[in-house]
């Protein structure tokens, strides 16, 4: 029997996209009263929650407020966050932090600490508050998260299963306002699409980093629910802001592995390589770009690398770490450690070579404080949604915090839902289609999608540069939507169109904004305005997919 079958409309489950730390805080919050399916693309570990080095943050100590987070927040995020959503979030992040503790997450020890916690300062934070594991918080969180679920009786985890798009009254061609009923799934494995019926769907699938060249983004980062949100007509906000991490390791064999902030923030420093004989080697940069130097917000440090790499013709900078002595880099960031030194670096010894790379999405599907979209039936969670929280810049650290925060509070909005059996929902079709004859051509498009991201609509910004950006990628729509409405799809497929649906909305968000602020510097328009909004797209009805 196929999962489409056994999942009878009257006792529909709630289907959650995504299986990093916003999937599944709703799944383990839901679960108890109510079946749940998580979908993962690739292995259920595989997300960008594993990724994550720095740690979550925690309004805990005597010295830290909510008033100061929240300051901290709107600070980076300059100008542009939601000070309702912000002292939201900082409100619930003791909970928060219990809540993990209480899930078992490994947080590295201290004694004398809030809770028995150690707690590392990052860039932006006025104030030690960022609760970590070492420097593999997100893995530690993974690994906890997941091992709740896969023990709850009351939750279906499906590896290799990719959403294909959501299920709406447009395909039941119901004369009603518009609801989301379930979702088109794609068993990688079976090659099947099976359509899945849902009291609610959760779109927890992360942020869009693979539509750049380089990014310290897993795999599974190409933006599905946001363009499946879109493509649905749900409004996607400030979408311009993509967070470029300062330091992402250069070396020709690891091109996405994060240095984590929080190394600067125990004090390393950013260096320039030396340039030729008789040039210096080791000179620190940042305060001239900065008074607050390797502490500043990420998208100040990242326009500054940038800068000197181009000033100075380099292919990356330093970040020197070897003053902080061996035994506490051992001790704080072993996993670093290691990764460094099985690729040839001691960084007790060695400057570790830097560059920025695409790092979080700041924008996406627009959602409230219990993560409703603008289509009911329909949620969003996580780096996949625009909450308010972090403007035109996210501040370190926040983002694991507000899945757990949100992705709490979107359990609770569906359970106090009143409970409606979904239609019978129409089967896939694929009658028309064939099996594709050149894999190569989606291999090709996804290539070239990526470089045209990176060359125009990268950390620095020009009008022209966009309006090149746009014109390329309106040619690779045609060729991808072509190749979609004749071939079976796959997974390549559905991600190489998501992508280009996510890269359309962050040109055409770029190009609405006139101005430069936080993560988006345009040469043509250097100076922010006086007052300034979010960036909030809405998608014609009659283009509605």
């Amino acid at each position: 029997m196929s999962l489409s079958e056994s999942t009878h409309p009257a006792n529909a489950p709630v289907v959650v996209i995504g299986a990093g730390l916003g999937g599944l805080a709703v799944a383990l919050h839901l679960a108890e009263r109510m079946p749940v399916i998580v979908l993962a693309k690739r292995a259920l570990d595989e997300s960008a929650t594993a990724w994550a080095q720095g740690g979550i943050v925690g309004v805990l100590g005597s010295d830290d407020s909510i008033e100061s987070h929240v300051h901290d927040t709107q600070d980076a995020g300059a100008g542009l966050v939601d000070e309702h959503t912000a002292r939201f979030i900082a409100e619930h992040s003791a909970a928060a932090i219990r809540w993990l503790v209480d899930l078992g997450v490994a947080f590295s020890p201290d004694p004398g600490g809030p809770l028995g916690l150690h707690l590392t300062r990052e860039g932006g934070h006025a104030v030690r508050r960022i609760a970590h594991a070492a420097d593999a918080t997100g893995r530690a969180i993974q690994d906890a998260a997941l091992a709740r679920a896969r023990a709850h009786p009351n939750i279906r985890l499906l590896e290799r299963w990719m959403a294909v798009d959501l299920v709406t009254s447009r395909h039941l061609r119901r004369d009603e306002p518009p609801r989301c009923y379930g979702v088109y799934a794609l068993d990688i494995d079976r090659g099947r699409v099976e359509t899945l019926a849902a009291a609610a769907v959760v779109l927890a699938t992360g942020g869009v980093g693979k539509v750049y060249r380089y990014t310290s983004n897993p795999d599974t980062s190409t933006g599905d629910g946001i363009a499946m949100a879109w493509r649905a007509g749900c409004r996607v906000g400030n979408m311009e802001f993509i967070q470029f991490h300062p330091t992402c390791l250069y070396h020709p064999q690891e091109r996405s592995f994060l240095i984590t902030e929080a190394l600067r923030g125990e004090g390393a420093h950013l260096t320039l390589p030396s340039t030729g004989p008789g040039d210096g080697e080791g000179r620190r940069f940042m305060v001239e770009h900065d008074a607050r130097g390797e502490l500043a917000p990420r998208d100040i440090v990242a326009r500054a690398i940038d800068f000197e790499m181009k000033k100075h013709g380099l292919d990356h900078v330093w970040l020197d770490a070897r003053h902080l002595g061996e035994t506490f880099l051992k001790e704080h960031f072993p996993t670093i450690h290691a990764r460094c030194l099985a690729l040839g670096i001691d960084i007790a010894r060695q400057p570790i070579p830097v560059v920025p790379a695409a790092h979080y999405t700041c924008g996406g599907v627009v959602t409230d404080l219990e993560g409703r979209t603008d289509l009911p039936g329909l949620f969003a969670v996580g780096e996949t949604t625009y909450t308010g929280l972090h403007g035109a810049n996210r501040l370190a650290s926040n983002s694991l915090l507000e899945c757990v925060v949100l992705g709490t509070h979107c359990a609770r909005a569906i359970l106090a839902t009143p409970a409606t059996a979904p239609p019978p929902l129409p089967a896939w079709d694929e009658s028309q289609v064939e099996d594709a004859d050149e894999q190569v051509v989606i291999a090709h498009n996804w290539d070239e999608l990526r470089l045209v991201m990176w060359n125009y609509v990268g950390i620095v910004r020009t009008t022209k540069r966009l309006e090149r950006a746009l014109h390329r990628i309106g040619l690779l729509r045609g060729e991808i939507d072509e190749y979609y409405a004749n071939f079976r799809v796959n997974r390549d497929l559905l991600e190489l169109r998501n992508l280009v649906d996510c890269a359309e909305l962050i040109v055409q968000s770029a190009l609405h904004r006139h101005e430069s602020r936080g993560l988006h510097y345009n040469r043509d328009f250097p100076q922010p305005l006086p007052v300034s909004f979010p960036t909030v797209l809405t998608r014609p009805a009659r283009s509605r997919g």
